[in-house]
């Protein structure tokens, strides 16, 4: 961490510790950084500006609290975190329903961000202009293709190699020593990215009938279920128990949609789809594989470069969804997010 960015993380610690407090109060633990109270005054506007903190005035006083959104956004040491045994952590162990009041309120991406993002949505969209031949772009839209099918299905435990990936997806040849259950994955995958990619206006909104579609591509002959479930799921190595009524499962698919559709920023809608659909595990198996192709749906839509997760770290990926199921924190993850994004930018159409 920066010089800044531990002074910044010991105002928010104080803070935590006393709830409600002035600059005066400050000044005495940043006498370590030698700053003024100016400085500390650029330190609150910033923490205020990340949505970490807020302020409230009287006649008086000005005082400085934690924002309602703090846990959303807040920096938490991972391996100190993982390193404590599942069972100990203290967490959501239930579905948090102030979760989607909170996501409607915030701004998920920070303005550096949301600069980086949009340069980098630019530039895809200058280096496909240059493209002149429509085989060429369906080849770069092909290669991206198989590495997001090869990358999401390993990160259901799928042990295809990239190579006969390619084979499978690209000429039909199926590796001999992978199990039927392997290869009907990564077809299914190859048929939801094509649907996805050939009906782009489809899904420049989200409706249920369009996500339990994707579900039902990448589900086929897998023998899961194609409705919403009606009994309860356990996800392995955390206390968090996903909702069991069939309902409320509805309920929050609906909200889900709802504030999707609110978003005026492509970024979040598929950024809020990655997370919410694997958080709300509304079917009984394939949440994780339909939240990344409905992701690249919605950016699809949207005139904007689909992600392959092809250098995504599967043990961080399963880390950054553990860290918003327990806690609803989505730092983690928004990073793995924005990284993918420029991998994508860079390596493919360029």
């Amino acid at each position: 961490m920066t010089t800044i960015q531990v002074r910044r993380q010991k105002i928010l610690e104080y803070i935590q510790q006393h709830h409600k407090v002035q600059i005066s109060d400050l000044s005495g633990i940043m006498r370590d950084f030698w700053v003024d109270k100016k400085t500390i005054a650029r330190d609150l506007s910033q923490l205020i500006a990340d949505q970490l903190i807020e302020k409230e005035w009287t006649l008086k006083f000005t005082y400085y609290m934690l924002s309602p959104y703090y846990r959303i956004f807040e920096t938490i040491d991972l391996d100190a975190y993982f390193d404590t045994p599942y069972q100990e952590r203290k967490v959501y162990e239930s579905f948090n329903f102030t979760l989607f009041e909170h996501l409607e309120r915030v701004t998920i991406f920070s303005p550096g961000e949301i600069e980086k993002l949009t340069h980098l949505h630019h530039q895809f969209i200058k280096n496909i202009s240059e493209y002149d031949s429509q085989t060429l772009i369906n080849k770069e839209y092909e290669r991206i293709m198989i590495e997001f099918s090869w990358k999401s299905a390993s990160i259901e435990g799928n042990t295809y190699s990239l190579l006969a990936t390619e084979a499978l997806l690209t000429a039909n040849i199926a590796d001999p020593s992978k199990t039927p259950e392997e290869t009907q994955m990564l077809l299914n995958h190859k048929d939801a990215f094509n649907e996805t990619l050939i009906n782009l206006d489809m899904f420049h909104d989200l409706t249920l009938a369009k996500l339990e579609h994707i579900h039902h591509i990448l589900t086929k002959k897998l023998d899961i279920g194609a409705n919403i479930r009606k009994h309860g799921v356990g996800i392995t190595g955390t206390k968090y128990k996903p909702l069991d009524n069939q309902f409320q499962i509805q309920e929050a698919l609906q909200n889900m949609i709802q504030l999707i559709n609110a978003k005026e920023s492509f970024f979040e809608k598929s950024f809020l789809a990655l997370l919410l659909i694997s958080y709300i595990q509304a079917f009984e198996d394939g949440n994780k594989r339909t939240a990344r192709m409905i992701n690249n749906a919605l950016l699809l839509a949207h005139h904007s470069i689909p992600l392959s997760y092809r250098w995504v770290d599967i043990i961080e990926y399963k880390k950054a969804t553990i860290l918003f199921y327990e806690q609803n924190n989505l730092t983690y993850f928004k990073q793995i997010f924005i990284n993918q994004f420029e991998d994508a930018v860079k390596n493919y159409f360029n």
